[in-house]
């Protein structure tokens, strides 16, 4: 299930690539702008939880739809009030985006680093048995 996120993000620039056309207006590239942040930022959210084991795919889709809806609405309330309220939503999606990439990063490690360590205590097991062994045969 952790590759569902990941998925959808490939789906969805091969759907961009072939249905939007080069975008001539900044209104409209700041709402896809915009909307890939909230999309990207659901996407590593997903793969966070799926490494944590937490992932749901209802959480996972109503939280991609809703939280593209979010961003789209406070960057129009922005347009529609005179206030770029485009940077604060890029902003905090940003920072969003960065703590999941971190955390990913730390999991990972964490997870590499157990392996490492666990196959170095395999190691250690295995040689002195070994050695006790050899010392069973020149013994005898």
């Amino acid at each position: 299930m952790i590759f569902l996120p990941i998925l959808a993000m490939i789906v969805g620039a091969i759907i961009a690539l072939f249905v939007v056309h080069p975008i001539h207006d900044a209104v409209v590239a700041l709402y896809l702008a915009v909307g890939c942040l909230a999309g990207l930022d659901t996407v590593l959210g997903g793969v966070r939880s799926g490494l944590e084991g937490k992932f749901h795919t209802d959480v996972f889709l109503t939280g991609f739809v809703s939280n593209i809806v979010i961003a789209f609405f406070l960057a129009w309330l922005g347009d529609k009030i005179g206030v770029n309220l485009s940077l604060a939503v890029a902003l905090v999606l940003g920072a969003m985006i960065f703590t999941n990439l971190s955390l990913i990063r730390r999991f990972l490690l964490t997870k590499w680093q157990d392996a490492r360590e666990r196959k170095r205590l395999q190691q250690e097991l295995v040689q002195p048995s070994m050695q006790s062994q050899i010392q069973v045969d020149t013994a005898q």
